[in-house]
């Protein structure tokens, strides 16, 4: 079974570069460009893993994944922070940091380390 993709950024340019890079290397994806967004396409799609921007309208990266974390069904959900914003910011359980401009050859082999 094919492994799915949340990403989660408001930078359109951004996500059609991710759900190209994902799709290319086998993963379904499905995309929101807020944290409010990404909560309903969360509770619709029940990715495998997530990918998070920190700095969005709305609601941003921590609060979304706050509110993730509160729900026992998505709790246990990886999540590869992919931020331009420098430190941690309060999201101590991501499976790993990746600053903007990242190398997609690094981001899939964390992809792939972490769901297959």
């Amino acid at each position: 079974m094919t492994k799915k993709i949340l990403v989660v950024d408001d930078d359109p340019i951004i996500v059609k570069y991710l759900v190209n890079l994902f799709n290319d290397n086998g993963y379904e994806t499905c995309t929101a460009a807020s944290g409010v967004e990404g909560l309903d396409v969360l509770k619709k799609e029940k990715p495998d893993l997530i990918t998070l921007d920190l700095d969005m309208p709305e609601e941003w990266g921590p609060r979304f994944y706050r509110k993730l974390t509160k729900y026992e069904e998505f709790k246990d959900i990886p999540v590869i922070v992919i931020t331009g914003l420098a430190g941690r910011h309060a999201i101590k359980k991501a499976v790993a940091y990746v600053s903007k401009p990242f190398d997609p050859e690094k981001l899939i082999g964390i992809v792939k380390s972490t769901i297959g």
